[in-house]
């Protein structure tokens, strides 16, 4: 009996003992957490490698995930230059031989896709740029008439464009630089109560051959475009 009182009276302190070692140890064992870099599909992913102070810089900064979320948003496609003007049937072109009035006036392209000109006859524009006209005209000149003819040929008048559907006055209009379907439903009197108004079918044809689309209002049109506008159905 005597030991059990002993065994009895020292297991508190036991106990309490262990409990505080157990609690030192944690504390000796805890430290900050490292920040661990993300693998390398955020470089395959996002084309740059994880900055974690950057986007812990960029949320503090505007205050929220949304924030960071931005920071891997795509970048803006890459604006595509005017591609050269391609001529066709319907043009007008101004053609200037530098020196020689009789040749220098304005000729229109046929449907068979040439000029006729003084001295050389027909000459094939569909598909050439104005620039390569002129080295085309050049050369024939050159070939026995003209000893060191100058050219010069640009766009008097681009081909008429095509309005159809669902606009006040549908039909054919002269094209004007820098059009978009916007300004040409405008030209064509504005949109009937019926038109569908958010998206065009437009028509496109040049070398390649023809292409069909739809397309929103700002789309950039081009001569000899025919532009579709639908009916809505509520």
């Amino acid at each position: 009996m005597a030991l059990v009182r002993i065994v009895r009276a020292f297991r508190l302190p036991i106990i309490t003992a262990f409990a505080a070692l157990v609690l030192t140890g944690c504390l000796q064992t805890a430290s900050p957490v490292a920040s661990v870099p993300q693998s390398d599909l955020d470089h395959m992913a996002y084309g740059q490698p994880y900055s974690p102070a950057a986007v812990s810089a960029l949320a503090d900064a505007s205050g929220g995930a949304s924030v960071v979320r931005a920071s891997y948003a795509a970048a803006p496609l890459p604006v595509a230059h005017d591609r050269p003007y391609r001529l066709d049937a319907g043009d007008k072109l101004r053609v200037v031989v530098y020196g020689q009035e009789g040749l220098t006036n304005t000729y229109a392209i046929d449907a068979g896709g040439s000029i006729t000109m003084p001295l050389i006859g027909a000459v094939p524009a569909r598909g050439r740029t104005p620039a390569g006209l002129a080295a085309e005209i050049t050369a024939r000149l050159r070939n026995g008439y003209i000893r060191e003819p100058s050219v010069a040929v640009e766009v008097e008048t681009y081909r008429p464009f095509f309005i159809l559907g669902e606009v006040a006055a549908p039909g054919q209009y002269p094209y004007v630089p820098n059009m978009s379907v916007e300004s040409a439903v405008a030209i064509a009197g504005g949109f009937s109560p019926r038109a569908k108004r958010d998206a065009v079918t437009l028509t496109h044809t040049d070398n390649s051959g023809s292409s069909r689309a739809v397309v929103p209002p700002g789309t950039p049109i081009s001569p000899g475009d025919t532009i579709l506008v639908g009916e809505r159905w509520f």
